[in-house]
């Protein structure tokens, strides 16, 4: 029995010597085909740890590598996580080795920065739309990574212009290269450029779609000194101030704000320069519909003077109804100018004369609200045989002969051209007198 014990030991003794062998022989193949790393090699692997301030990989080596947070990116990260997840495949250059302590530093910047480089010229050339997200929100524009540090400039992000950008940071943004310079590590980027050539192409559309007199919703995007422009689903049309409002409106503001939900109509369409022309106030009542409603001859209302002219005063005596006051109904006595006893603004009580619908022209009165002044007391009837004659008022008489004064009340059926009523000629009323002297 003991022999074959024996036996058995050694036989036993014998596999473990030979297992030991391969195991051995297995080592130092390994350790043979172990690669030699040098600072500026690229090398492959797979991430296998994630921490706030670096990620670890394995690529194969002796021990794992590190990535600090600094290498991940070109731009600013808060967290290792925002660039690589565990398990994802990198390439990556050997920033430092020492196999003493067993440190591998590396770096996914370096070979990004690289590759970018190399595509961020054709991509300007060919005017390509790419995609980034926006990592910082700095002063003047956004920061983007695109394997280099891009910059936005505030003015090339949207259309429109932007007050805040706070909450832009960790979006995707739609970009078009526009500068790069390699040796200043420079790359300048605008989302504005893709805007403007979408907003282009779908303008077009939109317009061939429109029709003079049709009526749409709107917004008010921006305000100028000579109206306001308002978007009508992707394209803007100005309503002219003259257009805002039935009545007469000094400045836009006074009628409308941004953002403010309007009804308009089309007035005019001009593809071939990309005008439309729209209005506000044809989509509601005009203030003329309800005049003849509201006044009849002989009512006493109140008004406001808002034009003086020199052969009269406009008085609004509603919203968008403006009616004549001639120079002749402003006063009892004689007035050169209604200058002399009327102003601007001025709130006054006139009476209608006549409504004209049709023509949009109202004749209105100040004197015949207001008593006529009693005659002076002793004074001198008109000599025998000198009936009072009519004769044009003297300031009249001035502008008699004056063209540009009778073509500027022509047209005016408001303009009353009666003369009765005045007082009588210098002749008539020193006549006697100068007969005097001549004896």
């Amino acid at each position: 029995m003991s022999d074959e014990v024996k036996v058995e030991d050694q036989t036993q003794e014998v596999q473990e010597a030979q297992e030991t062998a391969v195991s051995q022989a297995e080592a130092e193949h390994a350790l043979n085909n172990v690669p030699v790393l040098k600072k500026g090699a690229t090398v492959k692997g797979k991430i296998v740890k994630v921490d706030a301030d670096q990620a670890f990989v394995d690529i194969g080596y002796k021990y794992d590598g590190v990535i600090p947070v600094k290498e991940l990116s070109s731009v600013s990260l808060d967290d290792a996580g925002q660039a690589v997840q565990l398990g994802q495949e990198v390439e990556l250059k050997v920033v430092s080795i020492n196999d003493a302590k067993e440190t591998l530093v590396l770096s996914k910047r370096v070979v990004d920065n690289e590759k970018a480089w190399e595509t961020l010229q054709g991509q300007l050339d060919s005017k390509e739309v790419i995609e980034a997200t926006v990592s910082e929100v700095v002063k003047g524009g956004l920061v983007v990574d695109i394997g280099v540090r891009g910059f936005v400039p505030a003015s090339m992000v949207e259309r429109q212009f932007v007050e805040d950008f706070s909450s832009y940071k960790g979006r995707t943004l739609r970009l078009r290269v526009k500068e790069i310079d390699r040796e200043k590590n420079k790359v300048i980027l605008s989302q504005k450029d893709v805007l403007d050539e979408e907003f282009e192409a779908n303008k077009k559309k939109i317009i061939e779609g429109l029709q003079v007199g049709q009526v749409l919703d709107g917004t008010v995007q921006r305000l100028t000194q000579f109206g306001a422009f308002i978007d009508i689903g992707g394209i803007d049309g100005l309503v002219h101030i003259s257009e805002l409002a039935w009545h007469h409106v000094e400045q836009a503001s006074d009628v409308v704000k941004e953002g403010d939900k309007v009804k308009v109509q089309i007035l005019k369409l001009d593809p071939s320069n990309d005008k439309i022309s729209l209005s506000i106030k044809a989509t509601q009542e005009g203030p003329w519909s309800n005049v003849e409603r509201d006044f009849k001859a002989g009512d006493i209302v109140t008004g406001t003077v808002k034009r003086l002219a020199a052969f009269g005063a406009f008085v609004e005596v509603a919203p968008g109804v403006e009616g004549l006051v001639h120079i002749s109904q402003i006063a009892h006595r004689h007035i050169g100018t209604p200058h002399e006893v009327l102003k601007e603004g001025q709130e006054v009580q006139v009476k209608v004369l006549e409504i004209n619908t049709a023509e949009k022209r109202v004749s209105l009165s100040i004197k015949e609200t207001e008593d006529a002044p009693e005659a002076p007391a002793g004074a001198a009837a008109p000599a025998a045989g000198k009936p009072d004659r009519e004769r044009q008022p003297r300031g009249d008489r001035d502008r008699g002969n004056s063209a540009s004064h009778q073509k500027e009340i022509a047209g005016n059926e408001n303009v009353s051209l009666s003369n009765q009523g005045l007082s009588m000629t210098l002749g008539e009323r020193f006549g006697d007198k100068l007969a005097k002297f001549k004896k």
